[in-house]
């Protein structure tokens, strides 16, 4: 799948982005484009067409054999053994006092077939981590990241799109939200997930590595007359914020947990053990402290990572991260803040530059279909 390019990887598809006038940034370890048009640009085109991501750069992990599903089901707190095939199961992982190692996705390929896919920046870490609890000769656990292609295709007219290049009969339809199936797009094996980080309809596509440059290109002439547009970090960054998803290294790390960070809804404490279960019934016992909520701007100024939050003009919190919302026009942001001012509605303030800057804490996601 990659290339060394310096201290620096490279997805199979670095000629692709290149050759479409992509402005190429380090990110996880990879060469990776930010942009194309622009950032506002591509963001209006997911929500009001389509757009077109590489994110090669991902992890893939494989488990296949007796006790596949136990492993995973052991490690992630989400319900693993609830999954039937073919369906995709959002979790995360935690070290036993309950930090947050990753937020991923599980795929049940088979009877006792699995797949983890991981963040790019937590790889190596979470590969580590994975199989420092695997047991038993048995259970086949691959790293297949590298020989891994992934495209995602976002936006409302992604199934049009992608329907005009499917070869082979299999109609997309029959992949409903969170479920994954094969299919055949431009000759290529493609694993077909309904999945998306956008918070519009899509598809996230795997494929060899050597097949993403043909099935990128065939998905860009496909869309050519309906809108799709090759799209960067910049925009997905973007349209993540505005539906409040968490991003591994700014809002989520090993320092929080689920519970504040409002991911309690993927822990299920009655499915059976998993690691970092006891501390979390604890903190769920003792009660939260902090959580991590979503705010909008009330003075000017545009709230960005790491800037503090305050609470009666006293340092109270954090911006994990923020960005003019192009959906919306207005500043937003996404914080810890004390469990007293995590209610909608609830006044704070954001250190910009040095000055105090009103904002309230608001429902998310803060883009809603329909509502823009």
């Amino acid at each position: 799948m990659s290339e060394p390019s310096g201290s620096l990887l490279r997805t199979s598809l670095y000629d692709v982005h290149v050759e479409a006038g992509a402005k190429m940034v380090p990110f996880a370890g990879y060469e990776m484009p930010v942009q194309y048009a622009g950032v506002i640009d591509e963001h209006n085109a997911v929500r009001g067409a389509a757009g077109l991501f590489d994110v090669s750069h991902m992890g893939e992990f494989e488990a296949e054999g007796p006790g596949a599903g136990a492993f995973f089901h052991r490690l992630f707190t989400n319900n693993v053994k609830k999954l039937g095939e073919g369906v995709v199961l959002y979790t995360a992982m935690c070290r036993e006092e309950g930090g947050i190692v990753d937020d991923l996705t599980v795929y049940r390929l088979g009877t006792e077939r699995y797949m983890a896919v991981v963040n790019a920046a937590n790889i190596e870490k979470d590969w580590e981590w994975m199989s420092s609890h695997k047991e038993g000769g048995d259970l086949n656990f691959r790293n297949v990241s590298g020989e891994t292609g992934l495209l995602a295709l976002q936006g409302p007219r992604s199934e049009e799109i992608l329907s005009a290049v499917i070869s082979g009969g299999g109609e997309l339809g029959a992949i409903t939200y969170y479920t994954a199936a094969m299919r055949n797009p431009a000759g290529c094996e493609v694993l077909v997930s309904r999945t998306g980080y956008t918070g519009e309809d899509g598809f996230e596509l795997y494929c060899a590595a050597g097949d993403a440059p043909h099935l990128w290109r065939e998905l860009m002439a496909a869309g050519a007359s309906k809108g799709l547009k090759p799209c960067g970090l910049g925009a997905r960054d973007t349209l993540r914020t505005e539906m409040k998803f968490a991003l591994y290294g700014n809002d989520i790390d090993e320092t929080t947990n689920p519970l504040e960070s409002g991911l309690g809804w993927v822990v299920k404490f009655k499915a059976g053990d998993f690691i970092g279960r006891d501390a979390l019934m604890a903190l769920r016992e003792k009660g939260l402290s902090r959580k991590l909520v979503g705010f909008e701007m009330v003075d000017r100024g545009i709230p960005r990572h790491g800037a503090p939050i305050l609470i009666d003009g006293k340092p109270g919190g954090v911006v994990t991260s923020g960005t003019m919302s192009p959906s919306l026009g207005k500043a937003i942001g996404i914080g810890y803040v004390p469990i007293s001012h995590s209610k909608e509605g609830s006044h704070i303030e954001v250190d910009i530059r040095g000055k105090a800057r009103a904002a309230k804490v608001v429902k998310t996601p803060f883009y809603r279909k329909g509502e823009d």
